[in-house]
């Protein structure tokens, strides 16, 4: 068998990893360009790149996957099977179309749910208690093709998006490899996807981390988990921008220091404080802030930044937009 893997980010690695392991060839790599990172805004080269070229694995990174050139470096690999992760291109059908065993994908949820390009990060959002990873058949639509096999994977109630993602990129890679083997066998049946029972998980930007203190806690509380470590929950006090990484939602907070249950607060407000956390009022319940990252500062639990900055009850953080969520 040859393979040709398409795979950029971190999630990708397990995968190839696990392919390298076999008795398969995997006769090129193709990338996303190399793009700048980080705060100097450098160019850095993708992970699957750099284990690619570590193993003398021919890499292209082609701007358009409709570019002649990517078409004639595919034919001269001549691969029997294109195996993707994580590579955030829709593949043509010239493409999918070439490879006599066809594209497999290795999608970070239980298809049909979570369709897109940042799935995992949607199951954490909504508060979902499993997700999984599915080995899919490609065709031309987005995360629409037959299931070849399914494992689920539960999600730990303070888990984040990145320890998720950690996870789950493991088990993808060991799945790729037992579908592979059936596939190539002929053991496995595609099954088509319920289309009825499809959700989306569209891409994420910067602007999504804004915190919207009228939701209620709880949603709150997940989304903050699913946006970590990217693009991160910010807010706003005195016009300062915070960013906030660890929460906790509860109802009856034990050895309040300092509060204020005397008039209705508005969401976002200050209400108490004790040596660990910062309670704040939110639609529906309360936050307790944990950890944090006031502007120009590095994160921290919220004891180290009370240890030398007052904090007065009443304080308010500003609001961002008001968006649906599951609780």
């Amino acid at each position: 068998m040859r393979i040709v893997f398409m795979g950029t980010p971190t999630f990708a690695v397990p995968t190839l990893q696990q392919l390298l392991k076999t008795e398969i060839s995997v006769v090129g790599v193709v990338c996303q360009p190399d793009r700048p990172s980080g705060r100097g805004k450098k160019v850095q080269m993708s992970p699957v790149k750099a284990l690619a070229l570590s193993q003398n694995i021919p890499v292209v990174q082609p701007e358009k996957m409709k570019s002649p050139q990517l078409m004639e470096t595919l034919r001269t690999w001549d691969p029997d099977l294109v195996v993707v992760a994580a590579f955030g291109r829709i593949l043509p059908k010239t493409i999918l179309d070439l490879p006599s065993k066809g594209c497999l994908n290795v999608h970070g949820s239980l298809l049909p749910k979570y369709r897109g390009a940042a799935p995992i990060q949607w199951a954490v959002m909504q508060g979902e208690v499993k997700t999984g990873v599915t080995i899919m058949l490609m065709d031309e639509g987005m995360d629409t093709g037959a299931i070849l096999q399914q494992e689920v994977i539960p999600i730990g109630p303070d888990e984040t998006s990145g320890e998720l993602a950690s996870r789950m990129a493991q088990v993808g890679g060991a799945l790729l490899v037992r579908t592979l083997r059936g596939w190539i066998a002929g053991t496995l049946t595609p099954l088509a996807q319920d289309n009825s029972a499809a959700t989306l998980a569209p891409i994420l930007t910067k602007e999504d981390g804004l915190m919207s203190w009228g939701q209620p806690a709880r949603c709150l509380a997940n989304r903050i988990r699913g946006l970590s470590p990217w693009p991160g929950v910010y807010t706003f006090l005195e016009g300062a921008r915070w960013g906030i990484w660890k929460v906790h939602v509860e109802e009856q907070e034990p050895g309040i220091l300092n509060t204020d249950h005397d008039t209705p607060r508005a969401p976002g407000t200050i209400i108490a404080f004790t040596k660990q956390a910062i309670r704040v009022q939110t639609g529906q319940g309360c936050l307790n802030l944990l950890e944090i990252q006031p502007e120009n500062k590095k994160r921290m639990h919220v004891s180290d930044y009370l240890a030398g900055h007052r904090v007065t009850l009443g304080m308010t953080f500003s609001m961002g937009k008001q968006d649906d969520c599951a609780v």
